[in-house]
């Protein structure tokens, strides 16, 4: 059974609501329920959820707007989501999983069958997660877990905003991270701080991680990205 995970239920039939989260319930999970874009996305805002059951037909604004929204920010990305529709075609499926579905259940669906495609869905979602405590590249060692930063076998003291920078660097394996991704993956979505002062932190950040620090490049335009300088010292 199901212990402290949390399931957000994006749907606007009430009925069908009701029965999905009497037996999500059942199973030990807790869940809270939103009627339609607008109001989803105001609750993953609010709550962070372990899991998404969207439905890709709502008012408002649709399932897929909505998924496209949340796979837009890093603090959501990660959410694991679950397709729910009346839409029967292959394109319709290959679409959700375009917009970043784990996993897509067509209506009408057997309620036990909707149980266990959650649990998987948890279950990969868990070892996923502990595969990705420890981020290690080049010299750099960053233990999630530990809240702690290795150069070279050295600690190195971050703030808690310069670790969830570097984090969210790391994690990103070479891909350019803009300013304002940044700013939601450390501070949190919706912060109002200045682009300047992202740029100071990472200055922070560089000056700590010493014979590391030109790992944390700078995409001029762009923003940043964590990759390994080449052999022949320049960037790469």
């Amino acid at each position: 059974m199901a212990t402290n995970r949390s399931i957000l239920i994006v749907e606007d039939e009430n009925d069908l609501a009701e029965v999905l989260c009497y037996h999500l319930e059942r199973e030990g999970y807790t869940c809270r329920r939103a009627r339609d874009g607008n109001a989803a996305l105001a609750e993953v805002q609010r709550h962070l959820p372990d899991l998404i059951l969207l439905d890709r037909m709502l008012p408002a604004l649709s399932g897929d707007e909505v998924a496209t929204r949340l796979k837009r920010d890093p603090r959501t990305a990660a959410i694991p989501v679950i397709m729910l529709t009346a839409k029967a075609e292959e394109t319709d499926e290959l679409v959700g999983f375009a917009l970043g579905a784990d996993d897509y259940v067509r209506k009408p669906f057997s309620t036990k069958l909707l149980l266990a495609r959650i649990a998987a869905v948890l279950r990969r979602e868990q070892v996923a997660q502990a595969e990705h405590q420890v981020l290690s590249d080049g010299e750099v060692v960053l233990d999630r877990t530990r809240h702690e930063v290795t150069v070279g076998g050295s600690p190195v003291a971050l703030t808690t905003t310069e670790f969830r920078i570097l984090a969210a660097l790391m994690a990103a394996a070479g891909r350019v991270l803009s300013r304002a991704q940044l700013i939601d993956a450390a501070l949190g979505h919706g912060v109002a701080v200045t682009i300047r002062t992202m740029d100071v932190h990472i200055a922070g950040l560089r000056k700590k991680l010493g014979t590391a620090a030109a790992c944390v490049q700078t995409i001029r335009g762009v923003g940043y990205a964590f990759r390994l300088p080449s052999a022949d010292g320049s960037k790469g």
